[in-house]
């Protein structure tokens, strides 16, 4: 199965009672697939899962579940950790209502690339689904050279990269030049996605969609139909928008523009994470710039 076009990680709402806000998770998911997503991550980095409780995990993969296949769209389900046994038995578990999972690099422990291509090597020959390489050295501590990444791609049951190495360097460009046409990359830097697109990439994981589905879909739309003017204008539309989204870490101004857009209850994120300072009064959202184009008309006249 390809992976093309966009791929919205989605945030994970929560109430005003600090629980999972599981009818505004399924509005977002609907939301992201009506405004040109292709589909949708589940538990990834964006969502927080590793502050969820099991109970919790399991409930929104049975809802975002349940939303793709009304949609007919693919879902992609993030799992696995620095543990080789721990994520074959995640991957056992989550992993067998979705079209493929999202599964880092080991991260803390730095293994050689012998070892990170040794991981995954065994992940995709116990995994039920397809596997999607998360790729993201400035998280995990562990650089991939082209010639490892080249190596992964030619493993059975490896379909796809999620590519977020913090810029285009050298590997990412070699990468991309020797990848066989069967395996997707999938831009994961949303700074980055407009030269990740233009470079080869099949599509992305853009957290920023969660703001912005409809522009980021069309501005991978525009690149691989070859409408390079829209494409290239988009691209520079789109970076003040990614700049400020990622201003603090992640998800907590994303959180904040949807909390004030009314799409989520609550801007709350889960320790150690804090919430956004813009979430404590929703007026400063509309004096940031790049963040006022994006929300409701109401409340920037606020």
């Amino acid at each position: 199965m390809a992976f093309t076009g966009l791929f919205v990680p989605l945030i994970t709402p929560f109430s005003e009672d600090g629980e999972l806000a599981g009818d505004a998770l399924e509005a977002l998911s609907h939301r992201v697939l009506d405004e040109g997503a292709t589909g949708i991550v589940a538990l990834g980095t964006t969502g927080e899962p590793a502050t969820l409780t099991p109970p919790e995990r399991q409930r929104v993969l049975e809802i975002c579940s349940a939303v793709c296949a009304e949609r007919n769209a693919p879902l992609i389900v993030g799992a696995g950790s620095n543990s080789t046994a721990a994520s074959i038995e995640e991957l056992r578990t989550s992993g067998r209502t979705a079209s493929a999972a999202l599964v880092v690099v080991p991260y803390y422990t730095r293994p050689s690339e012998e070892g990170v291509i040794e991981h995954f090597r065994q992940l995709a020959a116990a995994s039920p689904v397809p596997l999607v390489i998360y790729n993201i050295p400035y998280r995990t501590g562990r650089t991939l050279s082209a010639e490892t990444l080249i190596r992964l791609a030619e493993l059975p049951n490896v379909v796809g990269f999620k590519h977020a190495v913090g810029g285009i360097d050298e590997d990412t460009i070699t990468f991309l030049s020797r990848v066989s046409s069967d395996v997707s990359v999938l831009a994961g830097d949303d700074l980055y996605a407009g030269p990740m697109l233009a470079l080869g990439a099949s599509g992305g994981i853009l957290a920023s969609a969660n703001v912005a589905p409809r522009a980021y879909a069309d501005l991978i739309a525009a690149w691989r139909t070859g409408a390079l003017e829209n494409a290239r204008e988009s691209a520079h539309r789109l970076v003040p928008l990614a700049r400020a989204l990622f201003a603090e870490p992640n998800p907590v101004v994303i959180k904040a523009v949807l909390a004030a857009q009314g799409r989520i209850p609550t801007a709350d994120v889960r320790l150690p994470l804090l919430p956004s300072e813009l979430a404590t009064d929703p007026a400063k959202l509309s004096q940031v710039p790049a963040l006022a184009e994006w929300l409701r008309p109401s409340l920037q006249e606020a």
